[in-house]
């Protein structure tokens, strides 16, 4: 969207100054000025990538963790709490802390044939030296003629979940980089559970560059026409409001997909190629 205001400004102040014309008189092509536009715009592209794989996932963490501290408030994901799975155990999270500790944490093991063997409590789980510490545990095992429980005061657990993971699974997947994405959509993966609002972010924030090429297309055709009569003004309007139907039908487009199944891609993709072909039939329609 700023690719767009930015491009609307910067032709339009040509435009409005007739260099434009001067431009297409001396038998500069649309082409031509568009590919220039494209190239002030691919530095504009890098410095977005640039910030959304290396600035952006850290300071929404950051900021996220302040807030937390300063209000002193943990996250929880729902009524039931946030779920993961470690490998064929199931595992809930009440609460995560500031500090990504973890509260009423349950871990339930079942069999192969998906039979639960055990439930596992723990009041608290800390990560100290890349194992989880639990304090205030007790295991429930589970056979077919009785439960034994088991209390323990402290207990180590070994698991795949990572404070890294937790983290990940309490922030929008809008923020993560695409380095993070791509490793826990593997995670989530390997564990059978549902990848697509990753998978979809991800292919939304790899197709960012096209995204911005269609917004520099979607631009400039709105100041390609003569300013004889007037109405820049009026074209700059139209031509911001497009952008702004640009991002709402990306992510409406990128919800519905989720709600009905759509290949994530597929709906990363669609916005892009409808707004291509709006671009191009007003560059064509473009005095």
């Amino acid at each position: 969207m700023t690719v767009l205001i930015g491009t609307l400004l910067g032709l339009s102040t040509l435009a409005l100054n007739s260099e434009l014309v001067a431009m297409r008189a001396a038998g500069i092509s649309k082409a031509r000025i568009v590919i220039a536009t494209m190239k002030t715009g691919l530095l504009l592209m890098i410095v977005a990538v640039l910030a959304g794989e290396y600035v952006v996932p850290v300071a929404e963490t950051q900021a996220e963790t302040g807030r937390a501290q300063a209000l002193e408030i943990g996250f929880q994901q729902g009524r039931t709490g946030l779920w993961l799975r470690d490998g064929r155990a199931f595992v809930n999270i009440g609460e995560v802390l500031p500090d990504l500790s973890l509260l009423r944490v349950s871990r339930y093991d079942v069999s192969a044939k998906h039979e639960l063997q055990q439930h596992t409590y723990a009041a608290r789980a800390t990560y100290v030296d890349d194992r989880w510490r639990l304090q205030q545990v007790r295991h429930s095992r589970i056979a077919p003629d009785r439960i034994a429980i088991r209390a323990e005061q402290n207990t180590v657990w070994d698991a795949a979940i990572t404070p890294e993971d937790v983290a990940v699974f309490t922030t929008s997947p809008q923020v993560l980089s695409i380095m993070q994405l791509h490793t826990y959509i593997r995670h989530l993966r390997v564990n059978n559970q549902d990848v697509a609002r990753y998978v979809l972010a991800f292919w939304q924030k790899c197709l960012m560059p096209l995204a911005t090429a269609v917004m520099i297309l979607l631009a400039t055709p709105f100041v390609f026409r003569s300013t004889r009569g007037g109405g820049m003004a009026q074209r700059l309007f139209i031509g911001i409001a497009l952008g702004l139907l640009f991002v709402v039908a990306n992510r409406s487009i990128g919800y519905l997909g989720l709600i009905y199944g759509i290949s994530p891609a597929a709906a990363a993709v669609a916005p892009l190629v409808l707004f291509l072909g709006a671009a191009l039939v007003f560059m064509r329609r473009a005095d």
